[in-house]
């Protein structure tokens, strides 16, 4: 039987049946043509079009979130240091090299810059709505209580989000807040 199969083979291949036969079987000449390559690359580009600024929004809100949430537990650190020690403490901010820096330490520390700073996001910038002291500061009294200040933080490529911390109240009262689409009577939108 294996004999006669090779002689059929044999003949068919000389008379290049097989070769039909083989293209027909199992074409040489299979996978993508140009227009079908174009085709996926150009949906692929309308789909990475439509997402990435999406993205890109959520990624700077993540952010913003996080940095809001560590300057709130900042500033209640420095109010409970305050209240614990019965001294006047203090959160300071500043700007280094771009990126923004807080620190909690005694109000009576001679010089602020020896004490540990720590950054926030490099995406993240104080927004022109802060309202601190002048030197950058909130300082509660030995009784945890500060004057009504907020801190404002924005993304620093630009976008609307924005992320608040305020000090409510005299006694020391702090909330957290968002960007509002109106302003408020002194013209912030995030109150």
């Amino acid at each position: 039987m294996a004999i006669i199969k090779h002689i059929f083979l044999k003949q068919a291949y000389e008379s290049k049946e097989i070769d039909s036969y083989l293209r027909i079987k199992n074409p040489s000449s299979s996978g993508f043509t140009l227009l079908e390559v174009l085709v996926s690359i150009i949906i692929i580009g309308i789909l990475a079009a439509i997402t990435v600024p999406s993205w890109l929004g959520f990624v700077n809100t993540v952010r913003l979130n996080t940095a809001q949430q560590e300057v709130y537990l900042a500033i209640r650190q420095a109010q409970r240091q305050a209240s614990t020690n019965k001294l006047t403490w203090q959160v300071s901010f500043r700007e280094q090299n771009g990126i923004v820096q807080w620190a909690v330490h005694p109000a009576t520390t001679a010089n602020p810059s020896d004490s540990t700073w720590n950054n926030l996001d490099p995406n993240v910038r104080l927004d022109a709505e802060t309202n601190l002291q002048q030197d950058g500061y909130i300082q509660f009294n030995d009784r945890g209580q500060a004057p009504l200040q907020h801190i404002t933080l924005s993304n620093r490529n630009g976008g609307k989000a924005k992320r608040c911390v305020y000090i409510s109240t005299i006694l020391g009262a702090m909330r957290t807040a968002k960007e509002q689409d109106t302003p408020d009577s002194d013209g912030d939108y995030c109150y």
